[in-house]
């Protein structure tokens, strides 16, 4: 359900994508913020990910349709605070299903697809994992549905949690104030991104960063420690297949290095930084030194599209 919404939002998604690139086109800026290759595999990217939710979609309705029918209670959606507990319970539950996307490594092997950009743009939003199914994403929102919400209400929360998410993955927009205490901003989001020491598996939240500062994950944008994307060990294959499987190809080859059935469960769960890296040839073991970009604009003619 979540995936096919997706493409409800795409019309909006792609103007978006077209008026950031005519604006960075025309301040001549359009080379600092997108690499053409990287953004053409983020497409086939995303095309798998379209078609891996139409595979999994008999999976995940069925597992979501048996929660709903041994449901503790029904809480209703025709009322104010029905719908405000929805998409709490939906803000809650995606923090600590985004949280363990980075720390296990079983999970952060659909989700580092998502990390292995470069560059932080409105078309990287949607560099998403085709196996969110086999990493056991859904799990994490099964107990709303067992709390007493629709399954498609859920569905539709989380599709609208992603939707947000969109405009905030921006290398150039300054922080927002008095937003910034409350709302997941760009500024939040790049140190999300970031490979840098100290924003490594920070600000998890989707709409809000309430858990974040709540839970201990939160970390500042600080003009002294500028972002660096991308994974701390980049993906140099532009190829989709290889960006959407490539630690999965890890995580076996590195069970493969061990002889014990403990050791290779140790593997699948533990942390993504305690790897056995065997150094494929579409890896490098240093990240790309880049220009890292300023906090604020230099000029008003900096600022955003926003």
């Amino acid at each position: 359900m979540q995936k096919l919404l997706i493409l409800d939002f795409f019309p909006i998604v792609a103007f978006a994508i077209a008026l950031e690139l005519a604006y960075l086109s025309w301040h001549h800026k359009l080379q600092r913020y997108y690499a053409w290759r990287e953004s053409l595999a983020t497409v086939g990217v995303f095309m798998g990910y379209i078609f891996s939710g139409m595979l999994s979609k008999i999976l995940l309705v069925g597992l979501s349709m048996w929660t709903w029918e041994h449901r503790l209670m029904t809480i209703p959606l025709d009322t104010w605070w029905g719908v405000l507990l929805l998409f709490f319970a939906i803000e809650f539950f995606y923090y600590w299903q985004h949280r363990a996307s980075h720390r296990i490594r079983w999970i952060w092997a659909s989700h580092a697809v998502h990390h292995s950009v470069n560059h932080l743009n409105l078309s990287s939003a949607y560099r998403l994992g085709w196996t969110g199914w086999l990493s056991g994403n859904f799990l994490f929102f099964l107990p709303p549905v067992w709390l007493g919400f629709h399954p498609i209400a859920v569905g539709i929360g989380l599709s609208f949690n992603l939707f947000y998410q969109f405009w905030i993955h921006s290398e150039y927009l300054p922080k927002l104030g008095v937003l910034e205490w409350m709302l997941n901003t760009p500024s939040h989001h790049r140190v999300h991104h970031a490979s840098n020491h100290g924003y490594i598996d920070r600000n998890y939240g989707g709409v809000l960063i309430l858990w974040d500062r709540l839970f201990g994950t939160f970390a500042e944008e600080k003009l002294t420690n500028p972002p660096i994307y991308g994974l701390t060990k980049p993906v140099l294959s532009y190829n989709p297949i290889v960006i959407a499987l490539h630690e999965w190809f890890e995580i076996f080859r590195d069970m493969r290095m061990v002889t014990s059935w403990h050791e290779r469960l140790a593997i699948a769960i533990g942390s993504p930084s305690g790897k056995v890296y065997s150094n494929p040839k579409w890896f490098v073991e240093v990240p790309p030194k880049r220009e890292a970009l300023p906090q604020t604009p230099k000029s008003p003619n900096d600022v955003g599209l926003l």
